[in-house]
């Protein structure tokens, strides 16, 4: 069979199909411009509800938390109603918590808004995910995910070029309140245009009973080492790249580097673009070369952790910009090597399971940085803000998700190729 051949099956792909996944995709670009509109506010809040660091990372890791434990039951909630249903959800939570948050007056207040946020924000990928396996061949599988963070990281630009702007010019409320707006306009083009799945390709119906059917879910989806080994994946590669972005970045190039808030703006501009840049790299190669998956991996996790040492390990009160522009681009490319873990999981799971696999998948980046913000914070805070001591807990992360790769890795891999085997002996012995 040859790397551009459709499996029996497959939905056709094609203008339609770019339209749909298109409008799916646009709620998650909103609401990773909402997930991460805290990461260029972080002194502003801290400044507004008058905490400090730990209290100050409390937003995003109570955000986390909430989008780590909505994972597996937005992945049944997908499996089981579809992606349109769960998306409409999705968008009206993260609307009302972006909206609550900018009317905030207390902290407890913007922590509840954060947490309703973080609810609606857990519903959007998984579903987009599931939307590009029903509308596109299952080979173009790895190139559409990569898209999809693609569009997630131009969200993320949005909050660093525009929301910063808006928060210094406008103020609090306006800049919050506005952005809301985009919340409202996706909302309204999912319900008008986005439908689940083409004409022709209705999934095949598959019993749904209860609490049995989600245990079982669960459990097969687990028993599947591609399923723990993209966990581990998506949770020792993303998590360096979201606790700069989603929180610690900004105070730590202008505290601990002396930088001016609009040089560190472009630094983690530079983030973005560079994470856009490698994510187009990324697809591309492990769609010609699906074996690529796990070097790319482990490549982006030690180049991530090299530079993070000589950044901290570097003699002298500030490192130099050349640095960090190094720091910045290399971080960069965390993003996309934690879409690969989708690639261990989607073909290690039958369509009827994709949510779920999905959703298990992508509990692993969301828990390490929920750690890693809370540690650093706490770490601050005991070491009078010294950043070198706290952002050395990067490194225990690594090496916790580093360990259960290289055990799952071999054992991952015979059984794909067992299902790959099994796969063209069914297509061969299918009568024409």
């Amino acid at each position: 069979m040859s790397s551009s051949a459709t499996l029996p099956g497959d939905p056709p792909g094609g203008r339609r199909a770019i339209a749909v996944w298109g409008i799916g995709v646009s709620v998650y670009f909103v609401a990773v411009i909402f997930r991460t509109s805290l990461g260029v506010a972080g002194l502003d809040a801290a400044d507004r509800f008058h905490v400090g660091a730990s209290a100050l990372s409390t937003f995003s890791i109570l955000q986390l938390l909430v989008y780590a434990g909505m994972q597996i039951p937005v992945g049944l909630l997908v499996d089981r109603l579809g992606t349109k249903k769960v998306l409409t959800i999705g968008v009206v939570l993260f609307t009302a918590g972006q909206l609550g948050f900018a009317f905030s007056a207390s902290y407890g207040m913007a922590l509840a808004s954060r947490a309703l946020l973080g609810c609606g924000d857990a519903m959007t990928f998984i579903s987009v995910l599931r939307l590009g396996t029903r509308w596109f061949p299952a080979r173009r599988g790895p190139l559409v995910a990569q898209f999809a963070g693609l569009v997630g990281m131009a969200g993320n630009l949005v909050s660093t070029l525009v929301i910063a702007r808006l928060l210094h010019g406008m103020g609090w409320t306006a800049a919050f309140a506005g952005s809301a707006g985009a919340g409202v306009l996706v909302l309204v083009l999912l319900l008008l245009f986005l439908k689940d799945h083409p004409e022709g390709h209705e999934p095949e119906p598959f019993p749904h009973r209860g609490a049995a059917y989600v245990r079982r879910q669960i459990a097969a989806s687990w028993r599947e080492p591609g399923t723990r080994l993209g966990l581990w994946v998506h949770f020792t590669t993303q998590f360096p790249a979201m606790v700069f972005l989603l929180l610690w970045g900004m105070p730590f190039l202008v505290q601990a580097q002396g930088l001016s808030r609009a040089t560190a703006g472009e630094l983690l501009t530079l983030v973005v673009l560079s994470n856009m840049v490698v994510g187009l790299v990324y697809g591309q190669i492990v769609a010609r070369h699906h074996t690529a998956r796990l070097p790319l991996a482990l490549g982006t996790v030690a180049a991530t952790a090299l530079v993070w040492a000589g950044v901290l390990v570097y003699p002298g009160e500030h490192a130099p910009m050349w640095v960090l522009v190094v720091l910045c681009t290399v971080l960069g490319a965390c993003g996309p090597a934690s879409m690969l873990g989708f690639d261990f999981a989607r073909p290690a799971n039958p369509p009827e399971r994709q949510g779920t696999a999905s959703g298990i998948t992508n509990m692993g980046g969301f828990v390490a940085s929920m750690t890693t913000l809370l540690a650093i914070g706490v770490l601050l805070d005991t070491t009078d803000d010294n950043y070198r001591i706290a952002f050395a807990a990067v490194f225990v992360l690594q090496a916790v998700g580093l360990s259960q790769i290289f055990r799952l890795r071999k054992q991952a891999a015979r059984r794909e190729r067992e299902r790959l085997v099994a796969s063209r002996v069914e297509t061969v012995h299918v009568p024409a």
